[in-house]
């Protein structure tokens, strides 16, 4: 009896040892870009705010307090927002770390007629997101994006 507990017990630990894994900082810096995905597609602009470094600052010229408006504009646009991440790459280093993906974004009104089922607005854009390690967590620093085969730059808005 006492060795089928033994074996009971090993291969207990055996299957989940393998579950345990340490949480790589590109796991932390992927778990950012989801929580802030998500947020989009909740409307939820200070789950986002949270997110961004207070130095933020972009090549599109927003920073730390006027992506606020930027947001807060898109989502009153479409009351119905959803976002879907595709191809994403994240390179740390040291305490630097930049995400490279797609983003589907669809936005839609929000009449409940079922001639709005389909998204008023849908496109492709390609996001890099520069994020540094703060005391608090990841946070985003900076994050340009261009929509995608549209053969132009569309300025990042």
């Amino acid at each position: 009896m006492r060795s089928v507990v033994t074996i009971l017990l090993l291969l207990t630990m055996a299957i989940t040892v393998p579950g345990c894994h340490q949480e790589t900082e590109q796991d932390k810096v992927g778990k950012v870009i989801t929580e802030i995905q998500k947020a989009a597609e909740e409307k939820k602009v200070k789950n986002i705010i949270n997110n961004l470094s207070k130095t933020y600052n972009d090549p599109q010229g927003f920073n730390y307090d006027t992506i606020k408006g930027f947001l807060l504009g898109y989502f009153f646009r479409y009351p119905k927002i959803s976002a879907y991440i595709t191809n994403l790459e994240i390179s740390v280093q040291n305490t630097s770390a930049k995400a490279l993906f797609q983003a589907v974004l669809t936005g839609r009104s929000d009449t409940g007629s079922s001639v709005h089922l389909l998204p008023e607005s849908l496109g492709m854009y390609a996001f890099v997101v520069e994020m540094k390690k703060e005391p608090d967590g990841w946070k985003v620093t900076s994050a340009t994006w261009e929509r995608m085969g549209e053969g132009g730059n569309s300025g990042g808005r």
